[in-house]
């Protein structure tokens, strides 16, 4: 019996990746749709993490593949809130940075070795100066007069910028924000953006800590849970230069913790279908995750790996 046999409670996370993870995952999310004959926003739970919560609030307030596409492809898109939001968006560098760093209280919590390294050395980076104000402008327009997504089950994952705890606003106990804290603090990449404050705690990117924080579904106990996380390799890639020092530390960190993610929501009963980047992927987006200048390239090179992998 395939996945299309019977109706399943499948769930959807999407992990980070900036602006070339955006344009690989929505490559991705046409050839879940077209490959499971499955509508991602049929999802019973939506789970985002950074560039991957800022498509979940989309397809949460009812943005289809379809028009994701056409957001990427430049062509025109009915709904008024994505015109002009890719031309919105962060460039290839970050702004000056403030004085200062970020979190010292995270910092000393990797010296106790409370959190993982990587995780403690964002603590180190200083206050970003960008401007989230594209974000900002997109949640108004996905729900105009509301607090939140018209999907009830749409969690947006950030980091408390202090602790490391990760936190999928819109879950069940979360803290209460509006949407358009929850997508800046999910987005507020360390030394890129400044921490979104949430009540008395600060909030950063959930990147910081999880690629894609999979297992945050694992008690749901779902029937099957689609992956696609465009900063995690399965496998080492290699790489030169700048893309070497990428795969080794922060590729080889998120992807070895995705893999004991999935692990967990598989020893849950849950089975997983994973996509994420491919060396062909790699190939095409190079170093930085944020150079524009690479999107349509990576989005037709995913457009073909994604299909291979589900076919």
């Amino acid at each position: 019996m395939t996945s299309s046999d019977r109706q399943l409670r499948r769930g959807l996370v999407i992990g980070c990746g900036g602006t070339l993870g955006a344009a690989w995952t929505v490559a991705a999310l046409a050839a879940v749709r077209d490959e499971l004959g499955w509508d991602p926003r049929e999802a019973a739970v939506l789970v985002g993490t950074s560039a991957g919560a800022e498509l979940v609030t989309m397809l949460g307030s009812g943005v289809g593949v379809d028009e994701l596409l056409a957001m990427q492809l430049g062509e025109q898109v009915t709904h008024p809130a994505l015109r002009g939001h890719l031309a919105d968006a962060p460039g290839r560098m970050p702004p000056l940075p403030r004085f200062g760093l970020g979190s010292p209280r995270l910092a000393r919590a990797g010296l106790r070795r409370e959190v993982a390294p990587v995780t403690a050395l964002s603590g180190l980076l200083p206050p970003g100066g960008g401007d989230a104000g594209w974000l900002h402008r997109l949640a108004l327009g996905m729900a105009p007069g509301r607090m939140w997504v018209s999907h009830p089950a749409t969690w947006l994952v950030a980091m408390d910028y202090d602790s490391g705890e990760r936190v999928a606003f819109g879950s069940p106990g979360a803290p209460e924000a509006t949407l358009s804290q929850a997508l800046r603090a999910s987005w507020a990449i360390p030394g890129w953006f400044p921490p979104v404050r949430v009540g008395d705690r600060r909030f950063v990117d959930g990147g910081a800590a999880s690629t894609a924080s999979a297992d945050l579904v694992a008690p749901l106990e779902l029937d099957e849970l689609v992956v696609l996380a465009p900063m995690a390799s399965t496998g080492r890639v290699p790489g030169r230069g700048a893309a070497r020092a990428e795969r080794l530390v922060l590729r080889g960190w998120m992807s070895a913790g995705l893999d004991a993610e999935v692990a967990a929501v598989e020893a849950a009963g849950t089975r997983v279908i994973r996509l994420d980047a491919t060396a062909e992927d790699l190939a095409v987006m190079g170093p930085n995750f944020m150079d524009d200048r690479r999107r349509l390239a990576t989005l037709e090179a995913s457009l073909r790996t994604t299909r291979k992998a589900l076919s």
